[in-house]
């Protein structure tokens, strides 16, 4: 039986990689054939960026078991850390060897800030783990939106927090509530497909190891795991912050979506991470294949029924519902379960 479901995992891990695979080689088919019109063709690299964010919270909520509202927050440091650096070294370097060092960056930052955060977040549980993680983002956001960081007069670096001081600051890099401009938009969809496969990769491997069968016991019960010596605050800080990395790698593709970044609220902001969130729940809680699919269908509906107006909204929400009652009622997962190929195959060689 053990070797069964690990067959099993095994191929549905294939399946999923395989047909994120499929997917990008039919995206490409269709958009050499001129299929995929422009506006479809710039929600490609978002649909990327919700994807890899959707995967990185699910590790957190799905396999770990605690509740995040702040993921936007390790988005939001990956996006200006990334900007910063391409700002910076614009002349430095050619476009793509300077975007693949601020990826690197990006989750470099972010991984050290969940690091940083984990430490006192990571020992709250339920309702008191979602406010601080949430009051986190918030933070993070304000603090990006009050800081300006350039040269003076002189030519010496300086960063301020005061806003009477940021006149002194004449050539801005970061320029407070007004972000960072001039961002070289070397995005696309082919870098954004690597991240996410990339994503996908690490999040099932993990889960598959040793230390990943240690996290999710951890959700399935701390004191049996605690217990049998299971160190709780060594995995669930590792995924935390490997979780934090995949959401500042995802925060550098959008930033270089963008020529203009700034620490919005609809950006960086409690909706984000709520949206973010969505995404895991409604596409099964613990499933990586399950998030990529709700992250796409649910951002694209609302495009795709743009002709129809506010009616869009309407039918998203019934989607929604739809999605929701597939995936938590015990009636349709009994339903689902019976019909399940992988099931029957278990049941045959039993």
């Amino acid at each position: 039986m053990k070797k069964l479901f690990k067959d099993k995992q095994r191929v549905s891990n294939l399946i999923t990689i395989f047909g994120l695979v499929i997917v990008y080689i039919l995206v490409m088919i269709l958009n050499a054939a001129g299929l995929i019109n422009s506006h479809m063709g710039g929600l490609l690299v978002p649909l990327c960026v919700y994807a890899t964010m959707a995967v990185s919270l699910n590790l957190v909520v799905g396999i770990l078991g605690d509740l995040s509202l702040g993921h936007a927050g390790f988005m939001c440091v990956g996006a200006f850390s990334a900007a910063y650096f391409s700002k910076v070294t614009a002349e430095a370097l050619p476009d793509l060897p300077r975007f693949i060092i601020a990826i690197v960056i990006a989750a470099l930052v972010a991984a050290l800030f969940g690091f940083i955060i984990g430490i006192p977040v990571l020992r709250l549980h339920g309702d008191y783990l979602a406010i601080v993680t949430l009051a986190f983002g918030e933070i993070i956001k304000n603090i990006i939106n009050a800081l300006y960081i350039g040269h003076n007069a002189e030519g010496k670096f300086m960063v301020t927090f005061d806003i009477n001081k940021s006149a002194e600051v004449t050539d801005k890099i970061l320029n407070g509530p007004q972000g960072i401009t001039g961002i070289p938009t070397t995005s696309n969809f082919t870098i954004g497909f690597i991240i996410l496969l990339l994503a996908v990769l690490v999040t099932l491997n993990l889960t598959n190891s040793r230390s990943g069968r240690a996290i999710m016991s951890i959700r399935d019960n701390r004191i049996a795991s605690e217990s049998v010596g299971i160190k709780i605050t060594k995995y669930k800080m590792l995924a935390f912050t490997i979780s934090a990395a995949i959401a500042g790698c995802a925060g550098a593709l959008y930033a270089h979506n963008l020529s203009i970044l700034q620490a919005k609220s609809e950006r960086f902001g409690y909706n984000m991470s709520i949206m973010i969130l969505v995404y895991v729940v409604l596409g099964g809680i613990g499933s990586t294949r399950g998030s990529i699919i709700a992250a796409v269908v649910l951002t694209l509906i609302p495009e795709v029924l743009r002709f129809i107006g506010d009616y869009r909204m309407l039918i998203y929400a019934v989607i929604m519902i739809v999605m929701m009652i597939v995936n938590w009622n015990p009636k349709s997962r009994a339903f689902i379960e019976k019909h399940n190929p992988f099931k029957k195959k278990s049941k045959e060689v039993k």
